[in-house]
């Protein structure tokens, strides 16, 4: 009797918490048994800044985080695909402008905050593996790829995003029209990766790998004020310091690249300015310099911070041109006849 009682009663219990029961049993089984994560539908997964993911644009990456994305698109058919890199620190959003540009020449530009960075998931400014920028970059490319097949893919990465940019090309060198870069990440200044420094930040990486260091100093961004200022108040850049282990991360990103560059063979456009503080010039030469593709150029902007494409009037708008007129140039004129027809036949399709 006890016993019949007794499944009487967690059965009535089961009738009115079923829902809820059914679900944490659910979540449970899926993260804690099979490791992976339950679909958004299940499991409310949040932005940093709270917002759900089911009203925010994103892709869910190979390890389960929700990387949101931006996408600006042309009126009309697109001509080309340009995946756009953002900075350390940074989200994709302040792009506007110079994308505004591009899709005047009915490119279709796309992008997500990195992993820890802006709308996306993950611990702010904290990586595993500098590479998983580069796959989850990848990955990006490929979804939009198989949306608008046939059309040439462009590369646009600043700061870091320069290196990400890089570093997939160079992991793909026949599926890139050509390379983009603003301000670059190709080499550390030797004066902050001598050799003790970097056997102490290994060191410090071993036994504290979320040390701070210094943060990024947003007055070195731009010269002109009101960006600076833009920069400052900005909630979704980070604002802190850069742990030791990121910092090693791209002392690894720069080292792989130092490596590459004798290799590459593909296009690309290198702007940098001489007054670059965050991200050494040296690094943009020896990358001119040292790599075999036969189409390359480096422009230099004498006086000119960091962030290019929010410097002063007449440095953003000669940025803006010099990208827009590289990158239209090397689109195949039989290629855009040809996609265009294609486009004009597809469905118009939603963005994740």
């Amino acid at each position: 009797m006890n016993v019949l009682v007794t499944c009487l009663f967690f059965a009535a219990v089961s009738y009115f918490y079923s829902s809820d029961l059914l679900t944490a049993f659910r979540i449970y089984v899926v993260d804690k048994v099979l490791g992976t994560s339950m679909p958004e539908s299940v499991v409310d997964r949040r932005s940093p800044q709270g917002v759900p993911y089911t009203e925010l644009r994103h892709i869910v990456d190979a390890d389960g985080r929700h990387l949101f994305c931006r996408y600006w698109e042309p009126e009309g058919p697109p001509r080309a695909l340009v995946f756009l890199a953002h900075g350390a620190g940074e989200h994709s959003g302040p792009y506007s402008d110079l994308t505004r540009i591009l899709t005047g020449h009915s490119l279709l530009v796309f992008a997500h905050d990195h992993v820890g960075h802006g709308q996306s998931e993950g611990d702010r400014m904290v990586i595993e593996s500098f590479h998983i920028y580069i796959r989850d970059s990848l990955q990006h490319i490929d979804l939009m790829k198989r949306r608008h097949p046939g059309l040439p893919v462009f590369l646009l990465g600043h700061s870091m995003g320069g290196a990400i940019a890089i570093l997939t090309a160079c992991e793909r060198p026949s599926d890139f029209a050509g390379v983009v870069l603003i301000g670059p990440l190709v080499q550390m200044s030797p004066e902050s990766a001598t050799p003790f420094k970097v056997f102490m930040g290994k060191v410090l990486n071993h036994v504290m790998p979320s040390l701070p260091m210094g943060a990024i100093d947003s007055k070195w961004i731009s010269r002109d004020p009101k960006e600076v200022e833009a920069y400052d108040k900005d909630e979704l850049n980070y604002h802190g310091g850069v742990r030791v282990s990121f910092g090693m991360q791209l002392l690894s990103a720069t080292q792989q690249i130092e490596k590459a560059i004798p290799g590459i063979t593909w296009p690309f456009l290198i702007l940098h300015g001489d007054c670059d503080k965050l991200c050494d010039i040296r690094g943009s030469h020896l990358m001119m310099d040292n790599s075999k593709s036969a189409d390359k150029k480096l422009k230099v902007y004498e006086g000119a911070y960091h962030a290019l494409h929010h410097e002063l009037p007449e440095t953003m708008a000669s940025v803006q041109q010099e990208v827009s007129t590289w990158i239209t140039e090397r689109i195949p004129e039989q290629n855009q006849e040809q996609n265009q027809e294609q486009n004009q036949e597809q469905v118009p399709g939603s963005y994740p």
